[in-house]
């Protein structure tokens, strides 16, 4: 999957463009599906619209896209509508509730949106630990099809309940921040890949944090964002070639937390 925020926040010019719509193409040509944006996150929804078009690829995409709005229900239909309108779609693949900001009243505008067959599947997301409480008791009471939340080599907080209950629930997981925000890569800076990293085809650093996720049984997708094709490529390698086992997943695990 590809993610959106703070990579497609531009302005209107080919220059700042151009580099989004190769990372679009090569996403598509190399079999990702799955694109997450918001509303919210400055002009990635509509720059990443007006470019799937021109690509002609907007059909060909899992477009998963949120309700950002405290301000009540109409401002959530509003944000629905637009959201449409900006990938020139007819249908949202998957709408979720940002954060679980009023969470029921924009879970009952999209599942609303479904019974009208304007959108396909119903999720809610958080980036934050301090809501994985909430987000708990939402998904033991709320009939859901995804859960986005972040989860990483260094935030590995979700697997303990949240990703085990969404399992058990029948949820689709999507995994937001798979770099805890850029902080994996501080962490390794400076060092060479292990050698057993190879054992399950691990090119680079980024390949290692996304193949740890990526071999969660219960994670469906991840959604790095990136706005540089080449980073775009190497993050496609991590769905290629082996995935660690669970031996493997836990010598990982050992290995960043010995990492001064």
């Amino acid at each position: 999957g590809l993610g959106s925020a703070r990579t497609f926040s531009v302005g209107a010019s080919g220059e700042e463009r151009a580099p989004l719509k190769e990372v679009l193409r090569l996403f598509h040509e190399m079999g990702g599906r799955f694109f997450d944006t918001a509303p919210t996150y400055g002009s990635s929804e509509g720059v990443a619209g007006q470019l799937v078009q021109e690509l002609g690829i907007q059909d060909d995409l899992f477009f998963a896209t949120k309700i950002s709005t405290g301000g009540g229900r109409q401002a959530g239909i509003d944000q629905q509508e637009t959201s449409l309108q900006d990938w020139g779609r007819d249908i949202i693949d998957l709408n979720q509730v940002h954060n679980l900001r009023d969470t029921e009243i924009h879970l009952r505008t999209i599942r609303q949106a479904k019974e009208e067959g304007r959108t396909r599947y119903v999720g809610v997301t958080t980036s934050f630990g301090r809501q994985y409480e909430q987000m708990e008791q939402v998904l033991r009471t709320e009939e859901l099809d995804f859960v986005q939340v972040n989860y990483s080599l260094g935030e590995r907080e979700a697997a303990d309940r949240l990703i085990p209950l969404a399992q058990d629930r029948g949820m689709g997981v999507i995994v937001n921040e798979p770099y805890n925000v850029g902080r994996l890569f501080a962490a390794v800076s400076g060092r060479d890949l292990p050698d057993w990293a190879a054992e399950f085809d691990c090119e680079s650093w980024g390949q290692f944090f996304l193949k740890y996720i990526l071999s969660h049984p219960a994670v469906t997708v991840i959604i790095p964002a990136t706005s540089d094709p080449g980073h775009l490529i190497d993050n496609m390698g991590a769905g290629m070639g082996r995935l660690p086992d669970e031996q493997t997943r836990t010598r990982m695990e050992e290995f960043f937390d010995g990492l001064s």
